[in-house]
């Protein structure tokens, strides 16, 4: 079976012959642990891909040190150190060489200039997707985008996180302005993935803290929700599989998230119910991981496995229904990642 049939068998509860792996590291990993990382790659090969694009420049960044947005396609370069400016004009900070960083100059804290500012349209232009379809044709593996959907995200990126909050909860006509501008120029970036031959549509914004969402679900079922339900559809009319990933606590928002017509959820099971969201979801989605990054940093290989085993019993389905995946974070110990994969390479399929 190849990795493209066995994700396809695992979305559609079809018997898959083992539930299929993922695997996400921090950029940080390739600096102080690329031998540990090309070993476990070479002895569990992952069934997902991301195709080769060329990415773009806006005209706010040129000359300026450029940052891709974390979380998206590899950067041509591993972050370090420094300022770096994103491609609609806001600026990150990156404190330690190999992390994520973060937006400290929002290009937008100004609201009055909302009037004058347009998307990056010459970013996604001089973005090159012609090698897609070829390393999608050279592949047997599930083809996924790079994250071309993250509207809540992205607001905070333009306008800081603690201001856009404010605007949400006053319903200012500037914060519609803005989310209307977001979701236009997201639509185009989508439309430019639909055309691909890639599986899957990757999306995400970390919608919440550590036990509870960060925004209402009323508010963003208003604000968010009737975009990610045009997102949904353009996709399914283009027979793209969704892939979903939010950090936080959303158990509030599962049934919105599937009722949309998400096919598969990474969410940060461990701080929810796992057992609730088991007897409520089985079946109806597919669980894309993960196991707590603290547990994989300070646990222990026998922690680890007893962890994987929680998620098994919630939710193993020899259907479908489950994707191994997990985060290498910084300094984490290799052999904690390897349990995970140890793990659920031992159950009988």
């Amino acid at each position: 079976m190849t990795s493209r049939e066995r994700v396809l068998k695992t979305l559609n509860f079809k018997n898959p012959d083992r539930p299929p792996r993922d695997l996400w590291w921090l950029p940080a990993v390739e600096m102080t642990q690329k031998d540990a990382l090309q070993s476990f790659l070479d002895k569990y090969r992952m069934d997902f891909a991301v195709p080769f694009f060329k990415v773009g420049i806006s005209e706010r960044q040129k000359g300026q040190p450029t940052i891709v947005v974390p979380g998206s396609h590899t950067p041509a370069s591993l972050p370090r150190k420094g300022k770096y400016m994103d491609e609609w004009g806001s600026t990150w900070h990156v404190a330690e060489d190999g992390l994520i960083g973060e937006v400290k100059e929002p290009v937008l804290d100004d609201f009055s200039r909302i009037h004058s500012f347009t998307p990056p349209w010459e970013y996604l232009e001089s973005t090159d997707f012609s090698l897609v379809n070829q390393v999608c044709a050279q592949s047997d593996r599930f083809m996924l985008s790079d994250i071309c959907i993250r509207p809540f995200e992205r607001m905070q990126f333009l306008r800081g996180t603690e201001k856009l909050f404010i605007d949400l909860a006053y319903g200012s006509k500037e914060v519609y302005l803005l989310r209307d501008m977001v979701h236009d120029y997201q639509l185009r970036y989508l439309e430019k993935w639909l055309k691909t031959d890639v599986d899957g549509i990757n999306m995400m914004d970390d919608l919440g803290t550590q036990n509870s969402t960060l925004i209402s679900p009323t508010m963003w079922r208003e604000y968010y929700k009737p975009l990610y339900r045009e997102y949904c559809n353009l996709c399914h009319a283009h027979n793209k599989y969704i892939f979903f990933h939010s950090d936080g606590w959303i158990e509030t928002l599962y049934d919105d998230l599937i009722e949309m017509g998400i096919d598969a959820i990474n969410s940060q099971l461990f701080i929810m119910d796992i057992e609730e969201i088991s007897r409520k979801y089985r079946g109806k989605v597919t669980f894309w991981g993960e196991i707590d990054r603290r547990l994989l940093y300070f646990g222990t290989p026998d922690k680890i496995a007893s962890a994987v085993h929680r998620l098994q019993r919630a939710f193993y389905d020899p259907k479908g229904g489950i994707i191994v995946q997990c985060e290498w974070g910084k300094d984490t110990p290799p052999e904690n990642v390897a349990a995970v994969y140890q793990t659920w390479d031992s159950i009988d399929h």
